[in-house]
């Protein structure tokens, strides 16, 4: 097998395997108890909140655990609307952003809010002036992605952030950090966000938690309230064996960023030099963009048409997003990718364990599927 689905989910590490089974063989306390195997669950949950703000360069305080990313972003979104939407009514995110942000500033619009989105200029570039002067003193909100989900696209959110924040410092500045987390190397204070998205299925944890840092001061409102777990932020009785898998992985990860960073970038190039043979190729991930996700089109050839095609032989790669399930990609149209590659752009994306072998087999595969696939009618 030959997984090159990494941007989608990952496998989960030894590390997270053996801290879910024990915590939920073992240590399968509810957090909130007062007697010692709910003092033994809450230790575990603290555990890892220490090891995911020791990767971020934040107070533990500040981490609060959710269900996903998708959770994380929503409770930001909404509970800064409900914070301040009486006597401020803009906010401005871009046009590439994952549907768990985009969407909900779809809500936002329908609900009277100004939602400005800034697009890629003509080059396929977001600039941080482009995002900075949309800002203004209406603006509660600014939500911008690291790193792009579907083509590895690094925004430029450290200077757009950093300068917003010197001039409306009320102004929450919001990252979805997903595709960057343990991958880019980032500090919450380099970063200037406010508030940052995390996802477990990303980086070897398992599906079903997430995290979201919010800053000291920062007011956000309770998104799902209840019994008041996560410090009244964030209710609901806590997964402790999935949130003890999370932090054991980031801990294992947080100590191979480099290497891994490095070894990425080497099979971005020799992906990139073994498709330099394929007629009717295009590289849709820029150069300097993040080298754990590449953005390929394959002319004449249906994605999903691909993707099935690719499956078959046990390599597995997605078209797109995989929460596009299929539909064209906005994302890529914003990037200004030419319209013949828009339904037939297909997404490799790395992780450590894979090799020059898995991209030998996707390229000559590929070759054989120019061959013998039926062509789009033009």
């Amino acid at each position: 097998m030959h997984y090159l689905d990494n941007a989608a989910t990952t496998k989960p590490s030894v590390a997270c395997v053996k801290a879910v089974n024990h915590a939920l063989c073992e240590n399968f306390g509810n957090p909130s108890s007062l007697y010692r195997l709910g003092i033994d669950a809450e230790k575990a949950i603290n555990e890892a909140r220490e090891n995911i703000a020791a990767v971020l360069g934040c107070d533990m305080g500040e981490i609060y655990f959710t269900s996903c990313a998708t959770e994380s972003s929503n409770t930001v979104i909404f509970g800064a609307a409900e914070n301040f939407g009486k006597r401020k009514k803009k906010a401005v995110t871009t046009t590439v952003e994952h549907p768990s942000v985009a969407h909900c500033f779809d809500k936002l619009e329908k609900a009277g809010f100004e939602v400005v989105r800034i697009s890629p200029d003509e080059k396929g570039e977001i600039k941080a002036e482009e995002i900075i002067s949309a800002v203004d003193e209406n603006t509660f909100l600014v939500s911008c992605m690291l790193v792009n989900n579907e083509t590895g696209y690094i925004l430029p959110v450290s200077e757009a952030f950093k300068r917003i924040k010197k001039k409306y410092p009320e102004c929450i500045t919001h990252c979805d950090g997903v595709q960057g987390f343990l991958k880019i190397p980032f500090k919450v204070k380099s970063l200037y966000a406010d508030c940052i998205s995390l996802s477990g299925h990303k980086v070897h944890a398992s599906k079903g938690v997430g995290a979201l840092y919010v800053k000291k001061g920062v007011r956000i409102a309770p998104y799902i309230i209840g019994g008041g777990q996560e410090k009244n932020f964030r209710s609901g009785t806590e997964c402790v064996p999935l949130i003890s898998g999370f932090g054991a992985t980031v801990k294992e990860l947080s100590l191979t960023i480099d290497e891994r960073y490095k070894q990425a970038l080497e099979l971005k190039k020799y992906l990139a030099e073994k498709l330099e043979s394929c007629k009717g190729i295009k590289l849709n991930s820029k150069e300097n963009s993040s080298p754990y996700i590449v953005s390929v089109g394959v002319e004449n050839i249906k994605a999903e048409t691909l993707l099935h095609y690719l499956e078959a032989r046990e390599i597995y790669v997605s078209s797109g997003s995989a929460c596009s399930k299929g539909k064209r990609s906005s994302v890529l149209e914003s990037f200004r990718i030419p319209g013949k590659y828009l339904d037939s752009t297909i997404r490799v994306s790395f992780c450590e364990f894979n090799t020059k072998e898995d991209i030998d087999a996707l390229v000559t595969e590929i070759k054989k599927a120019q061959n013998n696939l039926a062509k789009i009618k033009k």
